[in-house]
């Protein structure tokens, strides 16, 4: 599928990678990305935030539960087993990454520091699409789109930048900025679409059919609720 406007593509499937050190341990990671491999799906989408400790701190901050569910603590273990399996492979040519930085981090400062720590563990020196995980409303957007253009013209992101949980018109005020400044605009987005959760169809999906922008939406299946998990 086309990936923006960028002229380049991605595989229609994409790899989530959100469970990775969470409920998947290392041993079955690699047989799940080998497995799409396999198959022709080579886009991963990952996030800084990805990683069993950082799910056990989830937990233990909001409900007070200090229980041991995680398949590892270790912090932003997604990332960590990704790269460590492209490595093991020698396959990093095939695939195409997709990372993000945690929500309430648009500062400039904090995007070169977060991207730099995501390629160390991801042991690559870029990514193809690096995206905002949700939008800071604390830092004005041309901000965090200056240091977003500022990485990928530097080559650490090496196709497009995006963002996760924007909302129509949060994307509205990124293609505005980016048009007036000069900055690079969001090529793809990532919003919670599933048939429980359907408004993305309202005035998300027109804006990005209008303007060209790929949509990867996330949890498919409502995180479990469609299939009767709960």
């Amino acid at each position: 599928k086309p990936l923006g406007r960028t002229g380049k593509t991605i595989s229609s499937i994409a790899l989530g990678t959100g469970t990775f050190g969470r409920e998947i341990n290392e041993e079955d990671s690699y047989r799940i990305m080998d497995y799409c491999v396999e198959k022709g799906i080579t886009f991963f989408d990952t996030a800084e935030a990805y990683g069993g400790g950082q799910a056990r701190d989830n937990r233990r901050n909001s409900l007070g539960v200090d229980d041991v569910r995680e398949t590892t603590g270790e912090m932003s273990s997604s990332e960590r087993m990704i790269g460590s399996w492209m490595r093991a492979r020698g396959c990093r040519d095939q695939i195409t990454l997709c990372t993000k930085i945690s929500g309430g981090r648009g500062a400039p400062d904090l995007i070169r520091g977060a991207l730099a720590a995501s390629l160390d563990r991801l042991r690559t020196d870029h990514v193809e699409v690096y995206k905002m995980h949700q939008p800071d409303p604390s830092v004005p957007i041309g901000e965090t789109l200056d240091a977003m253009t500022g990485e990928l013209r530097a080559g650490r992101i090496t196709s497009c930048i995006g963002g996760a949980n924007y909302d129509a018109s949060q994307m509205r005020e990124v293609l505005s900025t980016a048009a007036e400044k000069g900055y690079e605009r969001f090529e793809i987005t990532q919003p919670n679409y599933n048939l429980a959760v359907p408004d993305a169809q309202e005035e998300l999906f027109p804006l990005c059919l209008e303007e060209q922008i790929s949509v990867t939406s996330y949890s498919p299946i409502g995180a479990g609720f469609l299939t009767g998990k709960y």
